[in-house]
């Protein structure tokens, strides 16, 4: 009889041991989903936020966008911002670009990652069309134009710590993705008017 019930209470504990083990083998693959889910509801990390719509509201007060264009694992692409910054009033909806240019002798492929710094002003970064998240299939030499809708939310001035921001940084870093099938490439520009100097840097 207790040799019965010694092997019953080992089998619940096994069973026990089990589940847990599963538990957090479930949880640790959940985890990065999550977090960035959490990271795009509450801008954390200076994860910015995706809108449908543009502004309805427009400050006097300025603030500059300064823009960074990174690669990473190898990916031989060229890849950078047409302008280093542009100067808008917070909540106008403006349109930037970046370029990538493929400089290997075969296709190659792409995914963009972001965030912006000071990392609070994550929250009120709001972008409505962007490149980021999306496989981007270069051909050999090929040159794609990638633009980004954006305006910073004018409730950001509430915030005690935000609220005198002169500079926001965005920065885009490329990823290779081994093995990937040709997708639609990163979206073209739309019908917003881009302000932009001879120069080809964005005005304020």
């Amino acid at each position: 009889m207790t040799s019965t019930k010694s092997q019953r209470t080992n089998k619940v504990i096994a069973g026990v041991c089990v589940a847990f083990v599963g538990g957090m083998v479930g949880m640790a693959y959940a985890a990065v989903p999550l977090y960035a889910m959490f990271c795009k509801v509450t801008g954390y990390g200076g994860t910015t936020q995706r809108v449908d719509q543009y502004s309805d509201r427009v400050l006097d007060q300025k603030v500059t966008i300064r823009f960074n264009a990174n690669t990473s694992g190898g990916l031989p692409w060229d890849f950078k911002p047409v302008a280093r910054d542009v100067t808008i009033k917070i909540g106008e909806t403006t349109q930037a670009h970046y370029t990538a240019t493929n400089h290997f002798d075969k296709p190659t492929y792409g995914r963009a990652t972001f965030n912006v710094t000071p990392e609070l002003a994550g929250a009120y970064f709001n972008k409505v069309e962007c490149f980021c998240f999306t496989d981007t299939t270069l051909k050999p030499g090929e040159t794609l134009d990638m633009p980004v809708v954006f305006y910073v939310d004018p409730d950001i001035v509430n915030v005690p710590e935000l609220k005198d921001v002169k500079t926001i940084t965005l920065s885009y870093t490329f990823f290779p993705i081994e093995g990937a099938k040709p997708v639609a490439n990163a979206p073209q520009a739309g019908d917003l008017k881009t302000n932009e100097n001879t120069d080809g840097n964005l005005g304020g």
